[in-house]
Order: structure tokens, then sequence, then C-alpha cells
């Protein structure tokens, strides 16, 4: 889906939506005849369920339609959808209960473990807000993937809904006219990516489909079939229609969108008075103010558990004025619409004022220039710092938040001086993704691009070959410069659901594995529910996400307590680490890493960076030659409050997993306003810290609305050492695919990482072919040979090409490092090796507990009888300590796959009695000795 203009998101081209909409208001509608002849005057509209409807709003081409249809008719249309909603199961973060109606909790009691906390209104109470004279309910795409088992429990939980929804009165005259809304086909997109056929997926929507025609003509309440035409669609265009099988595109959109017009409202001539691409201009920015009230981004300060002692004074105004702004809107649609001129500028100057926030801060403001700030700095012995980037040279650089480098050196940067999120009233959101370059070999940054403006809170980005993925919450947005002029122009949103309750802990600290794979830090106050092309996945509370480009699969790859994840590594062999802002602690992801059932948060063992200072933001281990050999490995994180500027820790094997310990801190500032975020390496092996540069610190201790929080002032600094050499950076951008393998080779994790990303631009097909060719080169007595096979085996998997010939050198490679490298790949490409099952068996068999580690890990992930299989198999041999907990959760897992076995007459332990003790409770899963 392709956004349209909105007041957070730069306009998209246009294209020529009059034609397009002149056309799409006698599209066949498949022979269904529309439900209603036309809205009547002053209609309100509501729309309520997943995520079908809610990526509606961002287009608006829908509500466009209803516009231009029936100018006269003063509609009022809005959006209570959200992703993962079902007819009784709708949870927010903010309040108590995740129930929809009374009666509810009866029809998913697997979901009923709910941590949310505060005063968020219910479903009912925002429905009563918006008066309703029509309801579309979105439903059916998430429940389908219980199967045909599920339609059982579909049937009862839709008609409670609809027996619920007909017993109010939220207009507060009459029960609403109530319309059922199926799910659209799935499309088989597999020419993109690899995501499903949609086979299968089109045998269960088709049940659920009709399982909601039979309810809707059972309670004799409206029905629109969008399944049935949209496969017919998928058939007679050339273009695809969606995303990734299950999410429209802007093509898809426009025609759906007219689609459901049609089936709703009798198809209607469009005698245009006023140009459509303004007209959905303004749908959109109407549809993202009733957004921040509606999902109001940083919630949490007005609703949830951060909402005294500041929220509750200030915040009632806002919502108060937010609404009037959103009210104008309407009022200004309807003007367009009759050919007139809406003044917007003047209506909103009438909404209410908000009151002054009076400050708590007592300290002092003071800005410092660049000689005073570096004055500020005490530097381990050996290194020195210098200002790479700062505000007065490039006024953009306020608040940054991540950072990294692209292939060709470049620095990028996001910025959020929009946090903690919109006043209404202020200036539209204007938060960017900067390039920063030094073209002058200075060491400073002399020249910058603006490649994406008019976001809002983009606590997060990450660079892949076929674009940036960046945090727009609650979605995951691609943007992409398609026209080569290194602005993006294209913007899609890939998933949608990600909480954005909560500013300071919505997904972050983006980072890529050797897959490409995206890994998605999220804190502990939020309750995701995201709609994939695989089911709805649904969290409550912390973890780490795992979004894969290729498939557009996301799984909960880490999912134990932390307190707000900022800061995700991986070590020179790919081991997952991570750091906790709250906490400021940092630990091993492996053991937190099985598949775990809803809410169940793996217990945690041991960190392995201790606390230095709270908050931790930001992970990198040292991996350059430029610094001393002796700090090589160890993990730095960055520390905002108390202790500001970036500690390390000396990381070493502990049994099966890592310890580490203190070893002195790198960077330390007396500057108050240093709020140090985030850290890489450069491709020179020079260290970059990114500085938030705010004089207030956290957002409990401050108001949200604090005058003193710094909106202008961000700063990038340069740590280098004093006597060794800089590093010769790599060429990788352009490179060829031979240099490319051979850069694999250099010393450096972040010049390996850019140098993976840029093969992962290549055909898959030639990429293994000079994989295997590359390995045939390599110095079996190099002493990294076995990790130059691992590199050569990355760079297969990230394609979904996982080469079983390099797999299985990998597998059987000396070192315990590349082994549990190996099954880790397995774990993720499983899908694509027929003989995993032998394979996992094998690694579950491995004189390294680590190794085993993975496999009872990988085997949670296959949620089968083979995976139970394989975690049994583990049990024989000894349990370490970072084992008990992450065996304990993937028989959660797989215990329904345990009894499958058994009842089939294939669960014979007579070899292996402690997985039958283990399975009788008679093994205490206690650490053993190493036998």
């Amino acid at each position: 889906m392709v956004l349209a203009s909105a007041p957070c998101l730069r306009p998209i081209p246009s294209v020529n939506i009059k034609a397009l909409f002149l056309a799409a208001a006698f599209v066949a509608n498949a022979g269904a005849a529309p439900l209603y002849t036309a809205p009547k005057e002053n209609e309100r509209i509501v729309l309520i369920g997943n995520g079908f409807g809610e990526r509606l709003q961002y287009t608006g081409s829908f509500e466009t339609q209803l516009h231009l249809r029936y100018p006269g008719q003063r509609l009022v249309v809005r959006n209570l959808c959200h992703p993962g909603d079902t007819p009784s199961y709708r949870p927010r973060a903010g309040r108590s209960s995740p129930w929809a109606f009374p009666g509810a909790e009866k029809f998913r009691p697997e979901l009923a473990r709910h941590r949310g906390e505060g005063q968020y209104p219910s479903e009912d109470e925002w429905l009563a807000l918006c008066k309703p004279d029509t309801i579309l309910a979105f439903f059916g795409y998430n429940e389908s993937f219980d199967g045909p088992a599920g339609l059982e429990r579909f049937r009862a939980e839709l008609d409670a809904f609809v027996t619920h929804t007909l017993a109010q009165k939220y207009n507060g005259t009459s029960a609403p006219k109530l319309v059922l809304v199926s799910p659209i086909g799935f499309e088989d997109v597999r020419e993109l990516r690899d995501t499903p056929d949609g086979v299968q997926e089109n045998a269960r929507l088709e049940l659920y489909t009709a399982e909601m025609r039979k309810a809707a003509a059972a309670r004799q309440v409206g029905f629109i079939d969008l399944f049935t035409p949209t496969l017919k669609l998928y058939g007679e265009t050339k273009e695809f229609l969606t995303l990734n099988g299950f999410a429209l595109n802007d093509a898809g959109d426009r025609r759906v969108a007219s689609l459901l017009a049609d089936l709703l409202y009798q198809p209607a001539p469009m005698f245009l008075q006023a140009d459509p691409n303004k007209v959905r201009d303004l749908v959109v920015e109407k549809s993202w103010f009733w957004h921040q009230d509606h999902r109001m981004p940083n919630g949490v300060q007005a609703y949830g558990r951060r909402r005294e002692p500041f929220g509750s004074i200030h915040y009632p105004q806002e919502i108060e004025k937010i609404r009037q702004m959103t009210a104008n809107r309407d009022e200004a649609l309807w003007t367009l619409v009759e050919g007139k001129q809406p003044d917007l500028a003047a209506a909103d100057a009438r909404t209410r004022p908000l009151d002054p926030v009076e400050s708590n801060f007592t300290g002092q403001a003071d800005y410092l220039n660049e000689e005073e700030a570096l004055g500020k700095f005490t530097m381990m012995d050996g290194f020195r710092i210098a200002l790479f980037a700062s505000e007065l040279d490039f006024p953009d650089l306020a608040n940054p938040v991540q950072m990294t480098f692209d292939n060709k050196g470049r620095l990028w940067v996001c910025t959020m001086p929009s946090y903690p999120h919109y006043r209404p009233g202020d200036p539209l959101p204007d938060d960017k993704i900067l390039v920063l370059e030094d073209t002058d070999g200075d060491h400073r940054a002399d020249q910058q691009t603006v490649f994406a403006d008019r976001l809002h809170l983009p606590s997060g980005f990450e660079l892949a070959p076929e674009g940036v993925y960046v945090s727009q919450r609650p979605n995951l947005l691609l943007l992409q410069d398609t026209n080569r002029d290194g602005k993006a122009d294209r913007r899609d949103i890939v998933l949608g659901g990600f909480d954005p309750h909560d500013t300071g802990q919505a997904i972050g600290a983006f980072s890529s594995d050797a897959s490409g794979s995206i890994y998605l830090a999220e804190g502990d106050f939020l309750h995701s529910q995201v709609e994939t092309a695989y089911g709805p996945q649904r969290s409550t509370g912390s973890g780490i996400w795992r979004f894969d480009p290729k498939s557009h699969r996301l799984e909960r790859a880490v999912q134990a307590h932390f307190d707000n994840p900022r800061g995700i590594a991986f070590d020179d062999w790919e081991q997952c680490f991570i750091a906790d802002a709250s906490e400021g602690e940092s630990w091993w992801a492996l053991p937190l890493s099985a598949k775990a059932p809803f809410s169940h948060e793996i217990p945690k063992v041991a960190p392995v960076a201790p606390k230095r200072a709270r908050p931790a933001s930001g992970a990198e281990f040292v991996s350059s030659r430029h610094f001393p050999e002796e700090m090589q490995g160890a993990l730095l994180t960055c520390h905002a409050i108390g202790f500001q500027g970036t500690g390390i820790t000396a990381i070493h094997d502990d049994q099966g997993g890592f310890g580490g310990k203190p070893a002195g801190d790198l960077v330390t500032s007396s500057d108050p306003n240093f709020r140090p975020v985030d850290l890489e390496f450069a491709p020179d092996g020079s260290l970059y810290i990114l500085d938030f540069h705010d004089p207030l610190g956290g957002q409990m201790e401050h108001s949200a609305r604090d005058p003193n929080r710094d909106k202008s002032h961000g700063r990038i600094y340069r740590v280098t050492h004093k006597t060794r050499p800089p590093v010769t950076p790599s060429l990788i951008a352009g490179a060829s695919i031979p240099q490319l393998f051979a850069t694999l080779k250099e010393p450096e994790y972040r010049t390996r990482y850019r140098a993976r990303r840029e093969l992962r631009n290549h055909p898959p097909e030639i990429v293994a072919s000079a994989a295997k060719a590359w390995i045939a080169t390599l110095d079996k007595a190099d002493p990294r040979h076995e990790h130059h096979l691992c590199e050569a085996l990355w760079a297969t998997s990230a394609l979904h090409r996982t080469d079983r010939e390099i797999l299985g050198l990998c597998l059987d490679a000396k070192s315990h490092q590349a082994r549990a490298a190996a099954v880790r790949v397995l774990r993720h490409a499983w899908r694509g090796i027929p003989d995993h099952p032998a394979l996992l068996l094998k690694a579950a068999n491995d004189p390294h507990p680590r190794v085993r580690l993975e496999a009872i890990v990988a085997a949670s992930w296959l949620d089968n009888p083979d995976g139970a299989r394989i975690a049994l198999e583990a049990l024989k041999h000894p349990i370490d300590q970072w084992m008990p907990h992450a065996i304990r959760t993937a028989f959660l897992t797989l215990g329904d796959d345990v009894e499958a076995l058994r009842k089939d007459g294939k669960l014979d332990l007579s070899a292996n009695p402690r997985a039958a003790d283990f399975l009788a409770g008679k093994l205490p899963l206690d650490v053993e000795p190493p036998r």
C-alpha cells in the first residue's frame, strides 16, 4: 500500500485520481446487489475490525469515494479498526480488559492473559463517542488461521458480537445498521517474495467468508463479500494488487475501495466539483488527526501507567483540542466537495487553547558550543573524541535516535524532534532520515541529504537492498527511492499493529542478523498485534521481533521480561545480545529464544553485562583493528542518565553461554545535556556515538510537555585511538561478487555486515554459485577458515537459497561456534532443507552445550512432532545453567506434539530414560556438570 498525502508523510507523485475515480464508480461488482441505495444526510459511518479495515484510512480511497459520490450528505467516517482484532478480542495496553463486550471472554480463553493498565476507553465507549448510524465490521482474516476446527467458535463469537451490537444505541436513538465485511482473497505473489501460494489460505478464507454470510442472513444484518470478487480481480489484472498476499498495495487499494463502495451503496455518478487529489489528501489528513486521538502515540501518558503525575493535567485539554481539529476537517471536506475552499487555519485557530505547562526542571538548560562540549569529555587512556556533525552546521540534526553507515560509507541518521509525540496545535511533525557525508576527507560532515521527511517518531530504521525499513508506529514502513534521486518517493506499509502506546518503548533499535532479517526491540508496556501472511502475531509486554524481508515472516524471536530493550548487537559468530535500557543490563538472547506460548515470558538466567548505569541504549561489539587487541570482542553500551557515556564489558565464555565483567569506560561526559543513544563502527574503524542531546533525561521525571524538552539539538561524535592507524575502508558499493566474498574475510564485523547487505542485492543463483567457488579458494589451515565457511552459509541463506553442502560443512565443523551458527541457520531455513530433522537430531547430541541449546530452540520453532523428538533427544545429555528455562518453554510449545506422538504409538523412550523421567515430572532441570 503506497501511502497518500498525510501530515507526517510526504505526498507521493499523483496518479490521475480523477480518471480512476470516475471509472471506479462503475466497476463491476461480481453481480452482488448493493446493500443500500445511498447514505442518509449526516450519516455517521464507523469501521471496526481488523487490519484490512485499518489500512483504509492511510490512503483514504474508500472514504474519498463516498464524499465524491454523495457531496451533499455531510458524511462522517471514523476508523476504529486495529490489526489482530476479532469480534470478541480487542486488547489495548491502556485498559485492563482485552474483551470487546460482556461475555466475550469465553470465546478465546487462550488469550486471556492481559497486562494492560489504565483508563483507555472501552470499545463501546469509543463507539458511543463516534455515534455510528452504520457500522462496517471487518472480521474473518485473523480467525481463519484457526482452520476448519475453529469455525464453530467463530460462529458463536460472531453471533455474540452481533447480538451485543444490535442491542446498543450508540447514536443515542437507534441500533446501528450493522454490515459484516469479509476478508479479501489471498494473492499469489511468489514472483515478488517467498510468501505462500495462497491455496490453503484461500480455502480457509472461503470457509470463514461463508460463515459470515450465514451469520448475516440469520441475523438479518448486512453482508459484503470481498473475498470472491478480489479473487476474480487477481486473475484479471496483470499487476499485483497486494504487497505480500494479504495487504493491498496502492493499485489494489484503489480497486477494492471502489468495490467496497459499490457493494455498500448503489453506484452513483460523480459530478466532480473538487479535485479528487485534494479531497483524498484532506481525507488522509483528517484520518491522521483522528488516529492521534484513537491510537495516540505515547498514549501511556494520557491513559496508561504514566498518566500520573503530569498526564492527567494537560492531556484532557489536548484530547478535546484534537477532536475539535478532527471535526474541523470533516467540515472542510463537506465544503471542498461542494466546490468551495475551506479555511482550516481559521477553524483551527478557534479550537480550545492549551494551558501553559510549568516545568519542574531545576537545572540550567545551557547548550555548550563545540569547544566547551569537547572539554567536558573524559576519555579512556589512548583515545580522543571529535565532533563529526551537530545542529550548528545541520539544523535538521535534531534529537537523533539511531544511525548506521551504508555501503558507500555515508552515515544515515533518523531524528525525532517530535518526541514524545505531536501536540495538537503545533506545527505538524517533520522528523527525518538524513544522510551525512564527509566529502573532503577531514572526518567532519560537510554535506546533508534529506532522504525522508514529514515522519512522526521514527524510533528505528535499517537499510536493505530494497530500501529503508523504518518504524512509523503502529506500522513498519518500507521507504524506497525509485527514481534514484537520493530521496524516498515511495512509502509502503509492510506490517501494521505494533503498539504505539509508549514512545520510548515502541519498536526501535533495528539491527539485521546475517540473513538480513531485521530485529526490532519492543518494551514492556505494550500489547502488539501484527497481521502477517502467516497469521496474527500477538505479544504482551517486552521482547524482540524478527522480520524477514524476503518472506515477510514475523516472529517473536525473544520473549522475556525486559523493561525496555534499546540495544541489539551480534558478536563475531552472530550470537545475539540485548541491552535493556531501564535496567541497564545486557543479556544473551539464545536462552530466551525458544518459541513461547502467548504471553509466556522466559525467565532470564544471568546478565552478560552487569549494570553500569541506566538506561543502556545502543550496543556494539568492538571489532576494529583501529582499537587495541585486548579490547576486541568487548561489548559497548551507551548510558544516558546518571553516568553519561559509553561503558565497556569484557565478554567471556561461561559454560555453554557467556559472562562479562566491567572493563572501564571509553567515554564519559559531565555535560548534563549529553545523551548518548546509539553507536557504530565506521568503515575506517573509528567509533561514532550519537547524542540525542536534551537537558531532560527521562519520561517519568518530567512532563511529556515540559517546555524545557529540547527540539533542536543533536550531535554525532567520532572516537579514535591516538596511535593506532585507521582501517583502510573496503570497496563495497559497486564491488563485484568475488570482491564482496573476499571482503567477508576482513576482521571487522561491520565491514562484513555491509558486504553481506551488498551481496543480498544480487541474484540468489549467482551468489550461491559464487559462494561455492569462493570456498574452493579458502586455505583450510587459516585459523578463520570455519568462520569463512559460515560467511558463505550466511550469504546463501540470506537469499533463501541455503546451500545444503555448505550447511553440512558448518554442521561438521571443529569449532562449536561454527556448529552453533549452522544450527541457527537451520532454525530459520528448515522449510527448505528436507533432511532437517536428522540434522537437528545430530545437533541435539552435540558434545557442546551451546550447540545443543541451539538445537532445543530450533526444535521449538518446528512446533511439530519432529521438534518434539529433537528436544527430547537433547535431554540425554547434561543440562547447563543456560538450558532449564529454554527447555521448559520449548515443551510448553511442543507438549501437544509429544501427546500426538504418544497417541500414535510413536513415542519410544526406551533408549532415553531421562526424557521419560522429564515427561513424568521426575527429572529436575538442575544444572549438571559436563560428563
